[in-house]
């Protein structure tokens, strides 16, 4: 069955209604992130205590599935040689000098759980971000492991506090979730679903997803996951092609695009969905980022593809990265709201 993008859908309140759960989720967003910042504050404590005793530690491993954010985060600026392991089983070389790091947002993966007991086995000092009453929970048992309560199972909310740890142990780059959740809420009044489609990012950007392909690029090794989140949100949402990438993974896209002109019909055309070049941009200030934006956006030119900008402000490079990621998670969520079926 044929679907059709009806714009005026993003203003009508009944239909906005229909989709109440799902805007008041991404609305709460900021508020996930700092109740369980205030609910495992005695935690954190305690793990930091036993951090400063234990000094730093020869390596930091990030286990289980949703290793992969701290990696991203991570890996730039950490003193010590940082590894994300997803598989259930360590690595052979770690022992007691290392520090295990693992977020299980749900605490029931059996594979994360035995990665943690493993862990504890093996001597390591073993910081688990999952609910207290949980399987993950029940393996992180030992002398110099500490568990840090969570009750949202909100990835983002869980990771931000598994990344203010660090970051006040020295070993990541500034990640306050007051910050974040600052940065979350101000996306939130922004993208608010009472605010028309006039003044509202989160809207403006839907309407110009709505016949198009989105190709979602971001610089930084931040701003390329929250583009890969992106894409994912909007494949999600539309049931449509969303392509997130490097900047040569897309170039030949944008160039294989025929040259647009102001004849062309917008349904019959091309006979397919045009590209739109969608930046993410956390403000990361690179050379190599620099030409490579610089070369996607000098492609568009040429072909005639829509060039739209995602700009993040928030302080410190955790609070941006959630930024880009909830301003196109909204995004997402009003093309859905869009969508009608012929």
């Amino acid at each position: 069955m044929a679907t059709w993008f009806d714009e005026s859908r993003l203003d009508d309140e009944q239909a906005l209604a229909g989709a109440d759960v799902r805007l008041r989720w991404l609305a709460e967003s900021g508020a996930r992130v700092r109740r369980e910042a205030a609910e495992a504050a005695t935690a954190l404590d305690l793990a930091l205590e036993r951090a400063a005793s234990s000094g730093r530690p020869r390596a930091v491993v990030a286990a289980g599935p949703d290793s992969r954010l701290v990696r991203a985060v991570l890996e730039p600026s950490c003193p010590v040689p940082f590894v994300a392991w997803p598989s259930p089983n360590l690595p052979g070389w770690v022992g007691s000098l290392d520090l295990v790091v693992v977020l299980a947002p749900d605490g029931g993966d059996a594979g994360t759980a035995s990665a943690v007991a493993e862990a504890v086995r093996r001597g390591c000092q073993v910081v688990v971000a999952c609910p207290e009453r949980s399987l993950v929970a029940e393996h992180a048992v030992g002398r110099d492991a500490t568990v840090l309560p969570v009750t949202t199972r909100d990835q983002l909310a869980v990771a931000v506090l598994m990344l203010s740890f660090l970051d006040r142990t020295g070993l990541g780059p500034s990640a306050d979730p007051e910050d974040v959740a600052t940065a979350l809420d101000q996306v939130a009044i922004a993208c608010s679903p009472h605010r028309d489609v006039s003044v509202n990012p989160g809207k403006v950007l839907a309407l110009t997803l709505a016949d198009s392909l989105p190709l979602v690029w971001g610089g930084s090794v931040l701003a390329a996951r929250a583009a890969r989140r992106v894409a994912e949100s909007i494949r999600l949402a539309s049931g449509r092609g969303a392509l997130a990438g490097d900047a040569e993974h897309l170039l030949p896209v944008i160039e294989a695009a025929r040259q647009h002109t102001v004849f062309d019909d917008p349904v019959d055309g091309e006979g397919s969905a045009r590209p739109v070049l969608v930046v993410l941009d956390d403000g990361a200030d690179d050379p190599v980022r620099h030409e490579q934006r610089n070369a996607l956006t000098r492609a568009a030119d040429e072909r005639g593809v829509r060039v739209e900008v995602v700009a993040a402000e928030a302080a410190g490079e955790v609070a941006r990265y959630a930024e880009l990621l909830l301003s196109g998670t909204y995004s997402a969520a009003y093309l859905r709201i869009g969508l009608v079926e012929d």
